[in-house]
């Protein structure tokens, strides 16, 4: 059944009795109206095939836009289809035709012409009818040349006594200069008028059965009708392409408008007036936010017209209100637009919306959508929409708003100032993808034409891209000419304070381009700016010059651990995270790692990984996991630490890194070498870094980092290399702190290594020295350590294990603790105190599985180096026997027992189980009362022996 009959037997059933009664000798007119691919013509057609069957004479003709200015058109079709039947007639209509386009070339117009000649015409044409009955049937009598449309009208005058039926079909909305035609029509008694109606949903589920099951039918009717309005054109088209992805894909679920359906659309606004397809383009591109009155003006329509095409548009199922049903129907039009008149209409819907003060985001849609340069007052738009597509997480629209507005701006300040937003936005998901504008904010910078606002913020990036000593050059360009300003009473490009700050970054990220000269004139160049409030301490910026002042704090030493916490929360809790604030954050949780508090830098670290969750930011993310790794590190947790590197590697690409890739290798490389997996490690080295980031502070990292994976490998020399060239570059620098890199420890264990204990015993002297008494408890762990490895005592080795001991479990690396118990367990096996030895190496093992550390895991395994035979897993029962004497901890205690053993400091148990640090020193005191034990390093032989209540 074709879509385009369905529900159309009552019009049909009228056109048959029309027949019938035209057959005995009543001719009737009928006219079918209809909106457009609404079924007219498939009505026609399907009738005059039955009145052919029937035996009537069947004369066919159909109007067409294209020739409405061409006199006689629908006649001369007339005419022509009834001379194989009645050649005289056709001759005879032939010659009056004639005669009237000679009177035409006399001057005569063919209307007044042709009316003489008319009813002759009639009268010859219904001799025809005499023997027959004749169906004039008549497609899109709208587009008929007036004076066909006069023939009709005086052939519908005399066919009440003939045996003849005239059917037209015409549209629902006429020209003014048809509408006298059909008036006159519709006045004679003959007349009778046809609508048809679109398909109901139930005459959609009918058409669809002839395709589908009875249950698929019933199932897709509603989709169907929803999609196409009921439209029979555009419900046959969807059927069509439902039944070709039917055939290429499993299982068929929805009817998903394809090629056919799109060309059906298009069918629909070709077949209706110009306006119709007018109105349909500014539809499709102002997208459902259009009034009326914007329609108009985007389609340059009156406004009246304007609305008759939306009920138009509205009644052959292409739109609903001001919006095309289907998206599909949308893009068809917008694909079938040429991209001049395209991007014309795009430009005039955003002036257009920009005058009623729509959105910004909404204005800039069309802008971009035109791909041409915007005017003028589309600029300050454009930033307007990229700052609200960045808080609404748009990454990729704040982007393309960004570009078009720089490259829409001229050269100048306002152009500087846009394109170091533009690397902002893009330095979010790929910091590599701004290099090109770097390059040009660069030479913007360079030129004096950045704000104040943002030349730090720039001068931050071009190091994180390894152009430090650019950027350092061209702010001691900046000074010098500024210093020449002022001597001559004008006033310098840059406020002084903003340039020291940019200096102070520079030279503390990457001390090389600190000189003494020149740090000195900038130091006291930023004081002058702070005592005269030249630069406001609120702005943004600054917050490079106070991370900068922590990590310079931190780096004197831990005897500044506290100075150094109150500058970084100053930081922290003052900056929010952001494009201008995301190093300055970084390297304030680097100084709090450095001050010897991982605990603090971790709680603030996950906080802002935490903000970056709900941002489209991976740039963020990797720098702030790259930290966050470093911690993890530091505690001994070296698979956590491993796996955060990795995760912040992944956010970005290698070249997006630029300089900073160093913390995150360096982490990830160290993490490897201490789990044994030494072969992934030599991998990791193995990828090409920037040669820029060995003059940073981070570089240090990933050299000392390489050195313990050469020390690890047997290759000491190459270890050794690594390590002084670490001291070197930390001395020439003078940032020369054990908690950034400890080297001289390092390079006593790699001395120590090569046999030569004089050596080792010389580093580890000089560290020593510079041992101020208030090192945190890493740093000093690592002393006494490296202290009792070149000792040749035995018993003054035992008291350095023992104080290393006791100062790494208040607070530090957790692996080291494992370290200084198993050399501790070995200390007391070499003096035969094998008990103490398999107590303190057992305890060693627990650490280091905690920490990960496999190699470590191996050599204290249980039984193998400290006088312990390895025992059996328990009583064949499989219950573990508990001693009588021993009091049962409590489950928190239990808890609190776990985490101590395994070499947690207080501050961690407390931050894990989320209590205080009092309560876990109350649990402790409780914990060696009930195990009768006195310190801490007694706690896993004891718990080995007893039953922990709730814990696995």
């Amino acid at each position: 059944m074709a879509a385009r009959l369905v529900e159309r037997d009552r019009q049909l059933e009228t056109l048959r009795e029309l027949l019938g009664s035209a057959g005995r000798g009543r001719g009737c007119v009928a006219v079918i109206s209809g909106v457009v691919a609404g079924g007219k013509t498939s009505l026609l057609e399907g009738f005059t095939q039955e009145a052919i069957t029937a035996g009537a004479l069947v004369l066919e003709a159909a109007g067409s836009r294209a020739e409405r200015y061409l006199p006689f058109g629908i006649l001369r079709r007339i005419l022509d289809a009834a001379a194989p039947h009645a050649p005289d007639v056709h001759a005879y209509a032939l010659s009056l035709l004639d005669q009237v386009l000679s009177g035409t070339a006399d001057g005569d117009s063919a209307m007044d012409a042709g009316m003489a000649v008319l009813p002759h015409l009639s009268t010859a044409l219904l001799q025809i009818a005499r023997d027959r009955t004749v169906v004039i049937a008549v497609d899109d009598v709208h587009h008929g040349d007036d004076v066909s449309l006069a023939f009709l009208l005086c052939l519908a005058r005399r066919v009440r006594q003939a045996g003849v039926l005239i059917v037209l079909t015409a549209a629902v909305r006429l020209r003014p200069a048809q509408l006298a035609f059909h008036a006159e029509l519709q006045r004679q008694p003959n007349c009778t008028s046809l609508r048809l109606p679109l398909l109901t949903a139930e005459g959609s589920a009918r058409v669809l059965a002839e395709h589908f099951s009875p249950a698929a039918a019933q199932r897709l009717a509603a989709q169907c009708q929803e999609t196409t309005g009921g439209n029979p054109l555009l419900v046959g088209a969807l059927i069509e392409d439902g039944l070709r992805a039917r055939e290429t894909s499993e299982p068929f679920q929805r009817l998903a408008p394809a090629e056919t359906f799109e060309r059906a659309v298009m069918d629909c606004l070709y077949r209706g007036d110009p306006e119709l397809l007018a109105v349909a383009r500014a539809v499709a591109v102002l997208g459902d936010s259009g009034s009326a009155r914007l329609l108009s003006q985007v389609a340059d329509l009156h406004v009246k017209a304007t609305e008759q095409a939306l009920r138009d548009l509205g009644g052959c199922g292409l739109v609903r209100g001001a919006a095309f049903r289907d998206p599909a129907a949308r893009d068809a039009v917008l694909e079938a637009l040429p991209p001049a008149a395209l991007s014309a209409l795009h430009q005039r819907a955003a002036r257009l919306l920009h005058q009623e003060g729509a959105a910004a985001l909404d204005v800039a849609r069309h802008l971009l959508a035109a791909r041409r340069t915007a005017e003028e007052w589309a600029i300050p738009v454009l930033q307007e929409a990229a700052e609200y597509a960045l808080v609404g997480d748009e990454h990729q629209l704040a982007l393309q708003c960004g570009e078009l507005a720089v490259s829409s701006c001229p050269e100048g300040p306002r152009h500087a100032a846009l394109n170091s937003r533009l690397v902002s936005i893009v330095w979010r998901s790929s910091p590599a993808a701004a290099e090109s504008h770097l390059r040009r904010l660069a030479r913007e910078l360079a030129d004096g034409l950045l704000t104040d606002r943002d030349l730090v913020q720039t001068v931050s990036c071009l190091v994180w891209m390894g152009e430090a000593r650019r950027a350092g050059e061209a702010v001691r360009h900046l000074q010098t000419s500024g210093g020449e300003a002022v001597a001559a009473g004008r006033r310098p490009v840059y406020d002084p304070g903003t340039l020291a700050a940019a200096r102070a970054w520079l030279s503390m990220i990457s001390p090389p381009l600190g000189d003494t000269d020149t740090e000195q004139v900038a130091q006291t160049t930023l004081l002058g700016a702070r005592a005269a409030d030249a630069t406001p301490y609120d702005m943004p910026d600054n917050a490079h010059v106070q991370a900068a002042d922590a990590m310079r704090t931190a780096l004197r030493g831990t005897q500044h651990a506290e100075a150094t916490v109150a500058e970084t929360t100053r930081v922290l809790q003052r900056y929010p995270l952001g494009d201008r604030t995301l190093q300055p954050l970084v390297f304030a949780l680097l100084a709090l790692v450095y001050a010897g508090r991982p605990d603090l830098a971790l709680a603030w670290c996950e906080r802002l990984l935490g903000e970056c969750s709900a941002r489209n930011a991976p740039t963020w993310e990797a720098a702030l996991s790259a930290v966050r790794a470093e911690i993890s590190l530091r505690q001994g947790d070296l698979p956590g630490a491993a796996a955060q590197a990795r995760h912040a590697m992944s956010l970005i690409s290698p070249q997006s890194w630029g300089v900073g890739v160093a913390l995150p290798l360096a982490t990830l490389v160290e993490a490897e070498t201490h789990m044994g997996n030494h072969e992934d490690a030599r991998t990791l080295l193995e990828k090409p870094v920037p040669e820029a980031m060995f003059d940073t502070l981070l570089g240090l990292h990933y050299l000392r980092a390489r050195g313990r994976s050469h020390l690890a490998t047997g290759r000491y020399h190459a270890a050794l290399r690594d390590f002084l060239n670490c001291g070197e570059l930390m001395q020439s620098w003078q940032v020369d702190a054990a908690e950034l890199v400890p080297w001289r420890l390092d390079a006593a264990e790699a001395w120590l290594a090569l046999g030569k204990p004089a050596r080792a015993k010389e580093y580890t002297d000089q560290q020593r020295r510079r041992e101020t008494g208030t090192e945190g408890s890493r740093t000093r762990g690592l002393l006494l350590l490296a202290a009792a490895r070149t000792g040749t005592d035995l018993s003054a080795r035992l008291k350095r294990l023992t104080e290393a001991v006791e100062t790494l479990e208040e607070g530090g690396s957790r692996l080291h603790l494992a370290l200084a118990l198993g050399e501790l367990g070995g200390g007391y096996r070499a003096l035969g105190d094998f008990n103490r030895a398999r107590m303190l190496v057992r305890k060693a093992w627990h650490v280091a599985k905690s920490c990960g550390a496999e190699p470590l895991c191996r050599q204290y395994m249980p039984g193998h180096g400290d006088g312990e035979v390895p025992v059996p897993a328990g009583p064949a029962s499989g219950e573990a026997e508990q001693p009588k004497e021993v009091e049962v901890l409590s489950e928190a205690e239990a808890r609190v027992a776990l985490l101590a053993a395994r070499g947690h400091t207080n501050r961690e148990i407390a931050t894990k189980l989320y209590v205080t640090i009092s309560t876990v020193e109350q649990h402790l005191t409780r914990i060696y009362r009930k195990l009768k034990v006195k310190r801490r390093r007694d706690l896993p032989d004891r718990l080995s022996d007893v039953c922990l209540p709730g814990v696995a």
